[in-house]
């Protein structure tokens, strides 16, 4: 697979297990005690990516320091690019530092989807549901360069006389159908009542729904080591 694909992992999980691979280094958040960042990382192997996420919500950080810091990680560890994995929408002053850091540091900056709708630099968006094609879901970014997370998601629609209920479901099956445009695999359940239909898929599922990415303009795809490693 030609597609790059990233591997998260925070400085614990690296601990012990050098990285192999690509790296992301995650777990960058907003200092819950000063106006900068805390839990930067104290050493990384060239050419990883950042991410920085909003668990902890930016309130009345300095937009400078945050830049100033960044700056100096991603010259001393020459990281290759960063990420905004910014999952809170409608942070005051977020959006404002998205833009910031998209438009004056040195690397590629990838945003998440909630904040990339204004900016010029790469879209990250969230893993496509196993029931929607790739292509659809990546659409309504056309013209941008997409970064898209891969993941091993499961969903269960129960249609009834009253209509279908969507909900996550995480018990896979050890076999069930296979869908090749989905890139899933499938089981359906009837009951007097109603039809469940349960999607999921698996890691070589993933890795033809990325395979697929890739010819559709997708530049790289980032995934939890935990979940893939």
């Amino acid at each position: 697979m030609a597609l790059p694909l990233y591997l998260a992992r925070t400085q614990i999980e690296m601990a012990g297990n050098p990285p192999q691979g690509k790296l992301a280094y995650m777990a960058c958040h907003f200092s819950p005690g000063g106006q900068g960042l805390s839990n930067l990382p104290d050493g990384l192997p060239a050419e990883a990516m950042l991410l920085l996420d909003d668990s902890s919500p930016m309130d009345g950080h300095n937009p400078d320091l945050v830049l100033a810091q960044l700056s100096e990680t991603i010259s001393r560890h020459r990281c290759e690019s960063l990420l905004l994995d910014f999952q809170r929408p409608g942070l005051p002053g977020q959006r404002e530092l998205a833009k910031l850091l998209a438009d004056t540091l040195p690397c590629p900056v990838g945003v998440s989807e909630i904040y990339a709708e204004d900016l010029s630099c790469p879209v990250f968006l969230p893993p496509v549901p196993p029931d929607r094609l790739l292509a659809e879901h990546i659409a309504p970014w056309k013209g941008r360069e997409i970064w898209l997370e891969g993941a091993l998601d499961g969903v269960s629609l129960t249609l009834t006389e009253a209509g279908c209920t969507v909900e996550p479901f995480f018990d896979f099956p050890e076999e069930g159908l296979t869908d090749e445009k989905l890139h899933c695999r499938y089981s359906i359940d009837t009951t007097a009542n109603s039809a469940i239909f349960r999607l999921w898929r698996t890691r070589t599922d993933l890795d033809a729904l990325l395979e697929e990415a890739e010819t559709l303009g997708v530049t790289r795809a980032i995934s939890l080591w935990q979940e893939l490693g």
